[in-house]
């Protein structure tokens, strides 16, 4: 059987092309997928055309240095068996299998230092959530959580809800997430939060709002602010917060959500989407801090303490604990990769995590 690619080929559109088996060489291994896993956030904007012309796919990774156009190969999470050793890499490596941040393909070639060891009690499965688990523990040292802090979360899609659940690890106070889908809601209440907000809705007489309702007059950051409460008026609200829904507006809200000299977050990736921010209010005398976090990189303050290898170390120890092969809703063989990405745009209260099998 050849070898099979997943391309991005037009706004919408994917297809999969087959071509010939590669054959690693010196230094490389070669990896038979068993698994990868979508990234909805960055996937549905390269799958909707949104991101930038002329920006690197991500230049830390060897296997997408290349830009956004058309076509492009894209992914990040494969697991696999490797079939094959070149020269110079130590037989031990065949048949183990291993971790690649490669894009969406059924066989590839990468350098042995390139790809990752699955522990042996891992499945194929709940390894490919390993950059969502790296990514949310980035996010809580970029946020630093302090103990008996208030916190909130916008967006509970697989990061959202990972980040929500390392944080239910952190001795908080409060911890509010946000989402408009009543099933993520349920999900981030049971790994911890106090409470889940509709952001479309008012609040019920029992104080969730799981099933809508009016349309919000006040704003879920003001409400937000309400139920956190604070010493005073204006450090009412969050300490912390983080905005992981990949939607624009969502930031505003996660601004008036943040109380006096509070701190936000943004881990979400808006792609060409315009975020429009209503800075000339409150925000103005309230010393929000508001930082951008993406796990490419580490926090310079930490870099004299933390590599991408011990941070790497942390996710695979908190992805045991984790158990976040539970978010998983779909699987499609790689072939039916278009039904997977039309579900994810069209349909996103029904899913959550997608992977394709090989």
């Amino acid at each position: 059987m050849p070898a099979r690619s997943l391309y991005f080929t037009g706004d919408g559109a994917v297809e999969v092309r087959e071509r010939e088996i590669p054959d690693p060489d010196e230094g490389e291994v070669r990896v038979r997928a068993e698994r990868s896993a979508v990234s909805p956030g960055t996937e549905l904007l390269v799958y909707r055309g949104e991101v930038p012309s002329g920006m690197a796919a991500d230049p830390n990774i060897d296997a997408l240095s290349g830009g956004f156009e058309f076509p492009l190969r894209y992914g990040y999470a494969v697991v696999g068996r490797v079939t094959a050793t070149g020269p110079g890499v130590e037989s031990a490596w065949e048949d183990r299998r291993v971790f690649g941040f490669n894009p969406h393909e059924s066989h590839f070639c990468a350098p042995v230092s390139d790809v990752l060891a699955v522990p042996e009690d891992c499945s194929a499965a709940a390894a490919t959530f390993l950059p969502n688990v790296e990514t949310a523990v980035n996010f809580l040292h970029d946020g630093a959580p302090r103990l008996g802090e208030r916190a909130a979360v916008f967006g509970q899609g697989v990061v959202g809800l990972l980040t929500t659940a390392l944080l239910d690890d952190c001795p908080l106070d409060r911890l509010v997430t946000v989402d408009r889908h009543a099933p993520r809601r349920e999900r981030s209440l049971e790994l911890g939060a106090d409470a889940a907000l509709d952001p479309e809705a008012t609040l019920g007489p029992d104080g969730r709002d799981f099933d809508g309702g009016e349309s919000d007059r006040t704003g879920v950051g003001e409400r937000i602010r309400e139920r956190l409460g604070g010493p005073d008026e204006e450090a009412a609200g969050a300490d912390l917060t983080y905005e992981l829904s990949g939607c624009p507006d969502a930031l505003d809200s996660a601004i008036a959500a943040t109380g006096y000299d509070g701190r936000v977050v943004v881990g979400s990736w808006y792609g060409t989407k315009p975020a429009e921010l209503d800075l000339g209010g409150r925000f103005h005398r309230s010393r929000v801090s508001v930082e951008s976090s993406q796990v490419s990189t580490i926090d310079p303050e930490l870099r004299g303490r933390w590599s991408k290898d011990r941070r790497l170390a942390v996710a695979w120890d908190r992805l045991r604990d984790l158990n976040p092969e539970r978010f998983l809703t779909h699987e499609f063989d790689v072939g039916e990769a278009g039904r997977a990405y039309e579900l994810l745009d069209e349909s996103p209260a029904d899913a959550l995590g997608v992977t394709f099998r090989y």
